[in-house]
């Protein structure tokens, strides 16, 4: 079959590696896609905002499934306009990616159902914001409701930092994202993501990975859209994937199908596990990234008719396989990031890291006149390696690290720490 994957960056870049590993998968087309899913399929300049495109893109390739990556599209509504042209997709309707795209919109259907997850309060008014801030304990989570490339989070530790951070979201920070916010308890734990499919009915357990949102070593610095990530993360056990399938997953599919706005695609819940247990702190619509980077190298089973499955409405009974190996990957990023980076420095030495056995997916990469590969973002690359351990994962990661030739580029040294610490005990 041809297949159509949308996005360029590393989270697609992983997509498209699986996808075109498939038997099932004749021909490979990405749009807009980046210098490493070229190698892998043609890639079209197609703008993924643009619903009608996207159509006529399918359209003239002649394709016969769509793969949405990317947040954006599919809160704009994509896989409807596919999906009204006679074109299948997976992905969640424009509707039902509301779990996402409004964080307001997820905490009220908790709330409505009785999934566990942090008490909140909405707000559309600064100054309404700002004095429930002020009788709120610290510290205290303030997010924008709408999507913010995995930025629009702030834990303010002190009063005076939950009104800084009020002013800014409401002052435009995070554009139309934060014209509306939410106000919630921090939740002490550890965070975890556990991934699950649903084909609007039944959900499918799909993975458990761990994050590293802050931009330097320890955890320090300002959130960003993930510095790296492993897979499986050993302290969610079987019993815990059980609770969280019966209490959170299962009863948001259930919701989301008795409001009338169905769930088809990826539900990537971010938790905490709480003293009281696993409680939500947000879903993704979407395959996480870098978790998607973890993910796919660990899945053994093919990933085209687990995804045609849950397009179809046909999930009852279908497994997934996965390797007993850990996955661990390093986000190299440009410098200044999160911040303002430049672009266009050269990257070499990929095809060395490679060779010393790990996967180099693309994210914010692109070719100059010359055709050399230049940094075009700022999550650029995602250096992957698979272990029989998180250490001897992340020590091939690292290794392949060495080999990159990008002065311009930096990366967090401890992913993993976590994990690490509790295989030395």
């Amino acid at each position: 079959m041809r297949i159509l994957l949308l996005g360029s960056g590393g989270r697609e870049h992983a997509l498209a590696w699986k996808i075109a590993a498939s038997p099932l998968c004749a021909a490979l087309i990405s749009a807009p896609g980046n210098p490493g899913m070229a190698a892998l399929g043609r890639c079209v300049p197609v703008d993924v905002m643009d619903n009608q495109a996207v159509v006529a893109l399918a359209k003239a390739e002649r394709i016969d499934f769509v793969v949405v990556g990317p947040d954006n599209p599919l809160a704009n509504g994509v896989v409807d306009a596919l999906e009204a042209a006679g074109i299948k997709a997976f992905g969640p309707s424009g509707a039902a990616a509301q779990l996402e795209a409004s964080k307001g919109f997820t905490k009220d259907l908790c709330a409505e159902y009785g999934i566990p997850t942090g008490r909140y309060r909405r707000f559309t008014d600064a100054a309404a914001a700002k004095a429930y801030a002020a009788t709120h304990p610290v510290p205290v989570v303030i997010k924008a409701d709408g999507l913010a490339l995995g930025k629009g989070v702030v834990i303010a530790p002190t009063e005076k930092d939950a009104v800084a951070e009020i002013d800014l979201m409401f002052g435009g920070a995070f554009g139309v994202a934060g014209r509306s916010i939410v106000i919630e308890e921090f939740l002490h734990g550890e965070e975890v993501s556990v991934f699950a499919l649903s084909d609007g009915t039944d959900a499918l357990f799909f993975g458990t990975a761990q994050d590293h949102k802050r931009v330097g070593d320890g955890d320090e610095g300002p959130n960003t859209g993930g510095m790296g990530a492993y897979s499986p993360a050993a302290i969610v056990t079987p019993a815990l994937i059980d609770d969280i399938m019966a209490r959170i997953i299962r009863p948001t599919v259930a919701a989301m199908a008795a409001r009338g706005t169905p769930f088809k695609g990826v539900l990537y819940a971010g938790l905490i596990l709480t003293a009281e247990g696993p409680k939500l702190i947000e879903y993704n619509a979407r395959f996480g990234d870098p978790e998607a980077q973890v993910l796919m190298p660990r899945l053994t089973s093919d990933l085209v008719p687990i995804l045609m499955a849950a397009a179809e409405g046909r999930l009852a009974g279908v497994e997934a396989h996965w390797s007993d190996e850990t996955a661990l990957t390093v986000v190299m990023a440009a410098k200044g990031y999160p911040g303002a980076v430049e672009k266009g420095s050269l990257i070499a030495g990929l095809e060395a890291a490679e060779a010393a056995g790990a996967i180099v997916f693309q994210a914010g990469t692109a070719r100059n006149a010359d055709g050399a590969l230049t940094a075009n973002g700022g999550r650029v690359l995602n250096v992957t390696a698979l272990g029989a351990s998180v250490t001897e994962a992340r020590a091939r990661a690292y290794a392949a690290v060495e080999r990159i030739d990008w002065p311009e580029g930096f990366c967090r040294r401890d992913i993993g720490w976590r994990a690490i610490e509790r295989e030395r005990r």
